[in-house]
């Protein structure tokens, strides 16, 4: 069974959400047949790279909040956090554009460390005080060779505009397709879609159906000495 995750890095919501949908996966009966894909969305598409402002300021900016009522969503979030024992910095974070991250995450799938690429963004943009926007290149690379992946293979990805950057838009194009028009969003097996950082409860039951109605394996029935064709061409009898 397949689990595709849209989110974005700078996601707060995200970030919590992995970790509850992880901690249902852990429990899950099945959890060896399960594959985890992150897919990519941009809450800020478009946003240039230099383009580079304070958490709260953005907030009041975008959202028409007061300063007050940001700074308090921040602290609710710290607390949301901490109780799925993440580390979360309320205050002096920065706001910018996560599109090389997403171009290096599909770089790190190919890899096969796509999740751990992921949370090590994730933990550098909430938890850590340097900012991954501010001198990103570098210290994206060094998250990069944090998570395994090989220094210069990772530059020359951050080099090229391109690199992977069709991989992006056509998975923003296909959140679109979905309906989602918010982040985090599970999809499990092209069935069911579950929108939000849910508790961890929800996703087990989600994986429990999703699980339970998918098809049954396929039983195959050998006849001893039936013909039959293969690669090498077809047995001729005698």
């Amino acid at each position: 069974m397949r689990v595709e995750i849209w989110s974005d890095i700078a996601c707060p919501w995200c970030y919590v959400g992995k970790a509850r949908f992880e901690k249902a996966l852990a429990a899950f009966p099945h959890r060896d047949g399960v594959e985890v894909v992150h897919r990519s969305f941009e809450l800020d598409p478009g946003r240039a790279k230099d383009d580079v402002q304070p958490v709260l300021t953005m907030l009041t900016k975008k959202y028409g909040m007061s300063m007050a009522q940001a700074q308090a969503g921040e602290h609710n979030l710290r607390e949301q956090a901490a109780a799925e024992g993440l580390a979360y910095r309320a205050e002096g974070r920065d706001h910018g554009s996560t599109f090389d991250m997403h171009r290096l995450i599909h770089f790190a799938k190919d890899q096969g460390r796509q999740s751990e690429l992921l949370q090590a963004f994730y933990r550098a943009n909430f938890a850590e005080e340097r900012s991954v926007y501010v001198d990103a290149d570098e210290y994206l690379v060094e998250l990069a060779v944090e998570a395994g992946l090989d220094e210069q293979a990772a530059r020359k990805v951050l080099a090229d505009p391109d690199a992977y950057a069709d991989a992006v838009r056509a998975d923003e194009r296909e959140a679109a397709e979905l309906g989602a028009n918010g982040v985090p969003f599970f999809v499990l097996d092209r069935k069911y879609g579950v929108s939000g950082a849910q508790p961890a409860e929800v996703f087990e039951k989600a994986l429990a159906q999703a699980w339970g109605e998918r098809p049954a394996p396929l039983r195959v029935v050998a006849a001893a000495g039936a013909e039959a064709c293969g690669p090498d061409g077809c047995a001729v009898p005698r």
